[in-house]
């Protein structure tokens, strides 16, 4: 099971508005850049807003970003387009056999320890801003 892309295109978006940050982007800029449809760069973008990242504004204003890199976590995009289903990251086979004692305690076991993963995966994004992403990329090109 994968995580939903938005997260990565919610950061990829982050990514352009903190490089553009002198100017409003559109999510028609922004789409060719991610190479997906503006309307799932809208969508996007009023998941960002609503998290209190992102301006935006109609039309050709297009968005800015609210705070510096350096205060936005990996956290706030992974949070703000809903990455994972509220019952978790990870599914657990159901309907195990009973009269199994591995069927029978599986669940439980699996839960608790997938939980703590997922927990520390959100932990080391919390940890990841911004910031970090732009200070990642190359040298940019001229």
């Amino acid at each position: 099971m994968k995580i939903s892309s938005r997260f990565s295109v919610a950061v990829h978006i982050g990514t352009l508005l903190a490089f553009n940050n002198s100017s409003r982007i559109t999510s028609d800029w922004i789409a060719g850049s991610v190479n997906t449809n503006p309307v799932v760069i809208r969508r996007i973008l009023s998941q960002l807003k609503k998290a209190d990242i992102v301006d935006v504004k109609s039309g050709a204003w297009g968005a800015t970003l609210k705070k510096a890199p350096e205060d936005i976590r990996l956290l706030d995009f992974y949070q703000a387009v809903q990455s994972v289903p509220d019952d978790g990251l990870f599914h657990i086979h159901e309907n195990p056999n009973p009269d199994c004692h591995v069927g029978a305690n599986i669940q439980g076991i699996l839960d608790l320890l997938l939980t703590k993963a997922q927990s520390a995966m959100e932990n080391v994004l919390a940890e990841m801003t911004l910031q970090d992403v732009l200070t990642s990329f190359p040298e940019k090109i001229k």
